[in-house]
């Protein structure tokens, strides 16, 4: 008998949704003291940084925690598992992420942060999935007309698409038997 490793589907945390935060390691309980200067440590102090990424490594919202710094462009200590340097170049590229379970997410009704990119993608699939103009307005948190703004904006995108897809270049037309004899020739290399 065969078994697969069950892995839940992720799930995004909600805008303002801060209750994550009552399952981190590094929440202090009468049962689990924790210093929190342990997560706000200097470059040199690496026996603090051990500290704390061990601490993370065991951290059932790791990735929450690493998602809600980076979204509230939280620069300060230790989240996530990584130190400040470690999240500097996930603080620039994250404009740059296309995260599908996002948009996914988003069109089922959820409210989570959204890049530009990801904003793009909600409209484009919303309108491939015949949402309405309403919808997509309540979705993304933005009025009826600018909705309306959007989808003209993909019907227009997909449009010049399919036109780009239609252009077909045609090949020279023969000028008869004689010209099916005769090779092939281009001026290239001819003088004038």
């Amino acid at each position: 008998m065969t078994t697969t490793a069950h892995t839940p589907a992720r799930r995004h945390r909600a805008l303002g949704d801060q209750r994550w935060q009552d399952d981190a390691v590094c929440q202090s309980t009468e049962y689990n003291p924790v210093d929190p200067e342990t997560f706000f440590p200097e470059p040199d102090e690496t026996d603090k940084i051990a500290t704390a990424k061990a601490l993370c490594a065991q951290c059932p919202v790791r990735r929450t925690c690493l998602d809600a710094a980076l979204e509230t462009r939280d620069t300060w200590g230790v989240r996530g598992g990584l130190t400040e340097e470690e999240r500097a170049p996930l603080h620039e590229n994250l404009a740059l992420r296309l995260d599908y379970s996002r948009v996914n997410d988003t069109i089922a009704g959820r409210d989570v942060h959204l890049t530009k990119a990801e904003r793009r993608a909600v409209v484009f699939a919303a309108y491939r999935h015949g949402v309405s103009e309403q919808r997509l307005a309540w979705l993304l948190k933005v009025t009826e007309e600018h909705a309306q703004k959007l989808y003209r904006g993909v019907r227009r995108a997909l449009r010049n698409r399919n036109m780009e897809d239609n252009t077909i270049t045609a090949p020279p037309a023969d000028t008869g038997p004689a010209a099916a004899s005769e090779p092939r020739r281009d001026d290239f290399g001819t003088a004038a």
